[in-house]
């Protein structure tokens, strides 16, 4: 296997935490975002969409999304469970990490991408430039703090996000949440469950990569 990585992007980091976990030990080549690496021609032969990560397979198939490599290393390396064991579990850890991607990372994402100047004409990852929208921008950093919400109301009640065990979700929302600091957001100090969660998540091997 070989694993396309870069070492300062988001959703890099979510595979990266996730085959840690694994204990798995991949081949990896670092694609630099910030010099504009996977744009070029070498990378895009990889992967035309021109996003990351990326985990070509032994058998050469090309996944290209969080969730397919998740799935991939899942069923191959199936120990430790990170999606579930049974069919409510495994039901429960998609729905949440779904949540998550759309009810933090792209509002962080829009925030980020619509303001920040080293995003201009690139507000929209992928091959194709496109303009930022200070509106977006707004309604992004407001639906974060409706996320911070969402994550203490759950946490409150569950140790974590899909039940009682570490999943994929927790992958996921730990690396947006900690990436919200981009945005200049953090959770607020009165979210206990929050900060305890986060705490409990930063203290695996996995979150120092």
């Amino acid at each position: 296997m070989l694993f396309y990585d870069c070492s300062t992007a988001p959703n890099p980091r979510r595979a990266r935490m996730f085959i840690a976990e694994k204990g798995l030990q991949i081949e990896t080549r670092d694609i630099s975002i910030a010099k504009g690496e996977q744009l070029g021609d070498a990378f895009k032969a990889v992967n035309p969409n021109a996003t990351l990560p990326v985990l070509v397979t032994d058998e050469g198939t090309v996944l290209a999304e969080n969730l397919g490599i998740a799935a991939y290393l899942e069923t191959r390396f199936p120990a430790p469970p990170l999606m579930g064991r049974t069919p409510d579990e495994k039901g429960l850890v998609l729905m949440w990490n779904s949540i998550v991607e759309h009810q933090g990372g792209l509002p962080i994402a829009e925030t980020l991408r619509n303001t920040h100047p080293a995003f201009a004409n690139r507000a929209i990852p992928g091959p194709e430039n496109h303009a930022q929208i200070p509106e977006l921008a707004q309604r992004g950093a407001a639906r974060v703090g409706h996320f911070f919400d969402l994550l203490e109301t759950r946490l409150a009640e569950s140790p974590y996000l899909a039940g009682p065990e570490f999943t994929l979700a927790d992958i996921t929302a730990f690396v947006f949440v900690d990436f919200a600091r981009v945005i200049k957001r953090r959770i607020p100090q009165e979210n206990s469950a929050t900060l305890a969660w986060f705490e409990t998540v930063a203290a695996r091997a996995s979150a120092q990569l």
